[in-house]
């Protein structure tokens, strides 16, 4: 898991794809087998449903695929409309679209030069492990898909200007750097602990059960989603 700092600003276009098909290779299986009834489980983004928030990552990558990213896409008044749209969908055909999206929208991300829809993938990423954590399984914001993962966690901390972070974390021989400052000078924060914390600690999830050690910045100035 190691990487070098000018190695971390080098994109790999195909990185997002090989993140969303793996995803989709653990995911699908477990939703596929689920009761229904465990769809209408409350999850960590506030007022979605296991269900509604699928609906939302299928509706994301669909808009990819089909190259229908007009202007105020993904915010939240949009997300809304597209949840709102299958709410009338057979549940699974909500499945359906969201395993076509994690299949299709890999190689159109990687089209793009700007790198602006990698964000996307590593969301889609997150909110599969919203899902499992709504479920009670183990593995969310971690597991076989963190190695593609956490580059990209790297990357999106760094365009959303997160203070500079050495994070040591459990199982890696070294440090990785995350965030750029957004070129304020001040010395690079630590952090102490496991994946799925860092994981929680950038993308707003409840920290409840944690144990780790973050010094030199704070857990809302690393906090992409705002």
């Amino acid at each position: 898991m190691t990487m070098s700092e000018n190695q971390d600003h080098d994109r790999d276009p195909e990185l997002p794809g090989r993140l969303l098909r793996t995803e989709r290779d653990i995911l699908m299986p477990l939703l596929r087998a689920a009761p229904e009834d465990r769809f209408d489980l409350r999850t960590a983004c506030p007022g979605w449903t296991v269900r509604q928030l699928l609906a939302h990552c299928g509706a994301a990558l669909t808009r990819i695929v089909e190259h229908r990213l007009e202007e105020g896409v993904f915010l939240p008044d949009s997300n809304a409309a597209d949840v709102a749209e299958r709410e009338t969908w057979p549940l699974g055909r909500v499945l359906d679209e969201l395993e076509r999206g994690f299949t299709e929208a890999g190689e159109v991300i990687a089209e793009r030069d700007d790198g602006l829809l990698d964000a996307v993938a590593l969301g889609e990423w997150v909110h599969a492990g919203d899902v499992r954590e709504a479920f009670g399984e183990p593995g969310a914001y971690g597991g076989a898909s963190i190695g593609h993962a956490l580059p990209l966690l790297q990357r999106t901390s760094r365009r959303r200007n997160t203070p500079r972070l050495h994070a040591h974390l459990t199982g890696c021989p070294a440090p990785l750097l995350f965030g750029d400052g957004g070129g304020e000078e001040r010395t690079a924060g630590r952090f102490h602990g496991d994946v799925p914390t860092l994981v929680r600690i950038y993308t707003g999830r409840p920290l409840v059960g944690t144990r780790y050690e973050l010094s030199g910045t704070t857990e809302k100035e690393l906090l992409m989603y705002r």
